[in-house]
């Protein structure tokens, strides 16, 4: 017998409580969660020069360019931002100094739909970590189908585009052909810095430029790749429902 199997029948079946409680950590490492300053003098000027895409500035750090590389934790930072960190504006995802992100009063697309959404996965270029994330949201620990979070081979049948990689001119038409075969009302889901700003393919040819440039975005969610957990908080904003947040 496997050993996976026989794990199973020992422990029997054990799915994330998430977000009905709080993500364990073994659902959020250390690098799920944004770097921040350790104290309330600003990011080191090291640490700005250390940063291979520019996430870093003396006044605070953009978590949708954020790519987890670590390099900037021997200069003063560490991993203590918020776990749960999707946000309904870009501007949300910058953290300035010692202050929060600044809120969103955007108000949830389907937020009058109903509880439950059909989603729809397009990969405009991705290295496919972000796709395997999303994957395990399928995984019987994971779930998602508990919380009425279910996907669809056709966007025809979709509630949410959620979009994975960095948009390239090449996927310009089936993203929007994509786009306007879901019916309304539906919600656009930047998954991963990549659709948010380019990630480390930012300013090269082919590029489009962040997803936000091609079609109207409703939940930015980062990582690189966001952890199932990310991926649950943004998909359950972009529906409008209701989540005990379990971060700081």
């Amino acid at each position: 017998m496997p050993s996976w199997l026989g794990q199973a029948a020992r422990r029997g079946l054990l799915t994330s409580r998430y977000p009905v409680a709080p993500a364990t950590p073994a659902e959020t490492p250390e690098s799920a969660r944004p770097p921040r300053p350790s104290g309330n003098s600003g990011v080191p000027v090291a640490a700005v020069d250390a940063c291979p895409v520019r996430a870093l500035e003396p006044s605070g750090v953009d978590d949708g360019k954020c790519i987890r590389c670590s390099r900037c934790l021997a200069h003063g930072l560490g991993y203590s931002g918020p776990v749960e960190a999707s946000a309904a504006t870009r501007d949300a995802l910058v953290s300035r100094g010692s202050a929060p992100p600044l809120p969103a009063a955007k108000r949830a697309p389907l937020a009058d739909f109903g509880r439950s959404v059909h989603v729809f996965l397009v990969d405009v270029g991705s290295c496919n970590a972000c796709n395997l994330e999303v994957l395990a949201l399928a995984n019987p620990f994971y779930d998602t189908t508990r919380l009425g979070i279910f996907f669809t081979n056709s966007p025809r049948h979709a509630d949410v585009l959620l979009v994975v990689g960095v948009p390239t001119e090449e996927m310009r038409a089936p993203l929007l052909r994509a786009f306007e075969a879901i019916p309304s009302p539906k919600a656009v889901v930047a998954a991963g810095v990549c659709p948010i700003s380019g990630g480390v393919f930012a300013g090269n040819a082919g590029v489009l430029g962040p997803l936000s440039d091609v079609l109207p975005v409703d939940v930015f969610i980062p990582g690189c790749p966001p952890t199932p957990v990310n991926l649950i908080d943004g998909l359950l904003r972009a529906a409008g429902r209701s989540r005990p947040r379990g971060g700081a």
